[in-house]
């Protein structure tokens, strides 16, 4: 109590000193409030956590914003405090929070330099206290990304977005708000992402991003319905913005079964045009096969293969399913002409590679006379035992296939009347492809 009043007595000489110069950082009541920030400040040294509250809450209600930013940082520390001690006692708890809220804004209107820092560590706040309440933490996560947008924390964005979607659920939000949410968020943290030099903080800002796209993927508000609503018209009125194009792709792009539509097809051709790719080639190819049409598909994937940018590994990908497609469509030479270059490229894949060719010889028809007809059987069998002497786990398909193709060889007799004989090079051609072979008769 002694000591107390030494800083009363001292707190009061001191004001009456400095009452017409401090008028303008005290406020005008400026004795009161020097008084209680010391005060405050005395019992918050010492650890008093119970006295130093009420005396704060004097210095905050006297004092300007701007008289002293040690006094709103020692507050927002009090306050949540006395907002765990209070925990389970709701009326209190909300009008704690609502005081912290109201020390970070009064720190970011007063004190400019530090309007991010206070304006960030009040999202944090929000998302810490406010999470049973989801609009006002929509709303309050919202206005934070709003004026911070690149400065904000990741993490903001991702609290955000689950209120949104929180919103959506109850019918308070419509699916185009939390698009447009997703949206900022993924495109803001990328811009994050791009000017971070710590490992450590490109490390957090792409767990932010996979949270809020994992979120956005569960909450099932980009259903593919609502996005073909939403970006039909907006395409229609303005095929080439290059922004929405890349929009709708991206967004149709990663919701579950929403590329087989007149939309996604239209824009990803837009795409095609202004910003070509291997992946987007790709892409064409896969929708274009799902409509069955062999000759565009086939022509977007020896595109896709064509471009610089893919490596070996993926050409040699793409030429085993072009190879795979073809033969399924019917058309053998490229069939066989893609599963070849595929091997070349990729060992790995040779032995699938020779099977298909070795499918395509068996199913190719040829003209000619009766040892013509029967000649791809050899190439295919050539085929088949490449396949299993470049990959074992093919053996026992290819030996099946091997006996099928030995039932087709021409008989010995009848091989002898067309002037061939076993071991005898034949060079067989049918249905455009042609390989030579060694002539082989039922035994």
């Amino acid at each position: 109590m002694k000591k107390l009043v030494l800083i009363t007595l001292s707190v009061l000489a001191m004001a009456s000193g400095v009452k017409v110069s401090a008028q303008g950082k005290f406020g005008a009541d400026s004795a009161e409030c020097v008084k209680y920030l010391s005060y405050y400040k005395e019992y918050y040294k010492q650890g008093n956590n119970e006295q130093a509250l009420p005396n704060w809450r004097k210095a905050f209600s006297i004092c300007p914003g701007s008289a002293n930013q040690n006094m709103l940082l020692d507050g927002a520390v009090l306050l949540r405090k006395e907002i765990q001690k209070n925990r389970n006692n709701s009326m209190v708890k909300e009008g704690l929070i609502d005081t912290l809220m109201m020390v970070h804004t009064r720190r970011a209107d007063n004190f400019p330099k530090y309007a991010v820092t206070a304006l960030n560590n009040k999202g944090t706040d929000m998302i810490n206290y406010m999470q049973d309440e989801p609009e006002a933490l929509y709303k309050g996560l919202k206005e934070i990304i709003a004026a911070n947008g690149t400065a904000s924390k990741p993490q903001l964005f991702l609290f955000n977005l689950n209120s949104a979607v929180a919103l959506y659920k109850s019918g308070m939000l419509d699916a185009e708000t939390v698009i447009e949410d997703y949206e900022i968020a993924m495109s803001t943290l990328d811009e994050i992402a791009k000017s971070s030099e710590k490992e450590s903080d490109i490390a957090n800002v792409e767990k932010s991003k996979s949270a809020v796209e994992e979120v956005f993927i569960g909450s099932k508000v980009a259903s593919c319905d609502n996005l073909i609503a939403l970006f039909t018209p907006r395409f229609e009125a303005d095929p080439d913005n290059q922004e929405l194009v890349t929009k709708i792709v991206t967004m149709m792009g990663n919701t579950e079964d929403c590329l087989d539509n007149d939309l996604f097809l239209a824009a990803i051709e837009k795409k095609a045009k202004f910003d070509p790719s291997y992946k987007t080639s790709y892409m064409l190819y896969k929708l274009y096969a799902s409509r069955n049409d062999y000759a565009l598909a086939s022509q977007y994937l020896e595109d896709a293969i064509k471009f610089d940018e893919s490596d070996v590994e993926t050409d040699a990908k793409y030429y085993y399913e072009l190879s795979a497609y073809s033969i399924k469509n019917g058309k053998y030479v490229k069939a066989v002409d893609s599963a070849l270059k595929a091997a070349e490229l990729d060992a790995s894949l040779a032995g699938k590679c020779y099977m298909i060719c070795g499918n395509a010889w068996m199913a190719v028809t040829s003209g000619g006379d009766y040892i013509a007809k029967r000649a791809p059987y050899w190439v295919a069998a050539d085929y088949f035992t490449k396949a299993k002497n470049a990959d074992e786990s093919l053996a026992e398909e290819a030996n099946r296939q091997i006996s099928t193709c030995s039932r087709y060889f021409p008989e010995t007799g009848e091989a002898f009347m067309y002037g061939v004989q076993n071991g005898q090079t034949y060079r067989a051609t049918a249905g455009g492809l042609s390989a030579t072979t060694t002539v082989r008769t039922q035994k």
